[in-house]
Order: structure tokens, then C-alpha cells, then sequence
């Protein structure tokens, strides 16, 4: 049996990683997503508050999964990190209308700290197998 070899995914509709990581990496039936934060895709800060902010990474996340041949129903697990627990039922709506009925598991942590000082960062796990 051979072992399956992770499949680095990119797109320049997203922001290009900031370290020596990818956007994501496709292995076997499963992408997993890098946490994506509210950068546009030439790489700059998207200016606003939590709301300005979580609809950009969800268009990261976005592209990021096209770049797969995936879409947001193909989410099987959602980490949500936030800056402050207080914004939570504000992502959650956002959240809600970028997944509709689809209900991904999901977790959601508040950090002391996020990269360039956002308010969120969210990370998938979608399924790419084809039945």
C-alpha cells in the first residue's frame, strides 16, 4: 500500500501565507485549511471592526476551498478563534449565513493573541472525496 503524499493548495485570490506554511493542504479525501485571518489578497489588513473582519476571512476561506474544488458544504470541522469572547455572537451570525442549513462540527476558543493583532482567525476541514 502506497502512503498518500499532502498536496499543497494555493490561490492568489487569498493571501499568500505570511511563514513557511501553505493555504492548505489536501490529503486523501480531506482538506485542511490554514487559519486565515482578515488580510485581503494582496496581503494587506482590511480595515473595521469584527464584522469587516469576519466576512473577509470568510472570503479567504472561500477561495481558499475553490482552490480545492471545495465549497463551504463540504466543511466537516470549523475552529474559530477570537481575540474576545464577546464578539462570539456576532461571527456566529456571520457564520451561520456563509454555511446556511450545512452545520459543520465547530469549535470556537478565545486566544490572548492573534497574528497582526486581528479579532479572528478561523481554520476548516472540508471533505474533497468524490463519491
Amino acid at each position: 500500500m502506497t502512503k498518500k503524499q499532502p498536496v499543497p493548495v494555493s490561490t492568489d485570490k487569498a493571501p499568500a501565507a505570511i511563514g513557511p506554511y501553505s493555504q492548505a493542504i489536501q490529503l486523501g479525501g480531506l482538506l485542511f485549511t490554514s487559519g486565515q485571518i482578515p488580510l485581503d489578497a494582496s496581503g494587506q489588513l482590511v480595515e473595521g471592526g469584527i464584522e469587516e473582519q469576519t466576512h473577509q476571512v470568510f472570503r479567504n476561506l472561500k477561495e481558499v476551498l475553490a482552490a480545492a474544488g471545495a465549497a463551504f458544504s463540504d466543511v466537516v470541522k470549523a475552529t474559530v478563534f477570537l481575540k474576545d469572547m464577546s464578539h462570539f455572537a456576532t461571527v456566529n451570525e456571520i457564520y451561520a449565513s456563509y454555511f446556511g442549513d450545512h452545520k459543520p462540527a465547530r469549535s470556537a476558543v478565545e486566544v490572548a493573541r492573534l497574528p497582526k493583532d486581528v479579532f479572528v482567525e478561523i481554520e476548516l476541514i472540508a471533505s474533497t472525496h468524490v463519491e
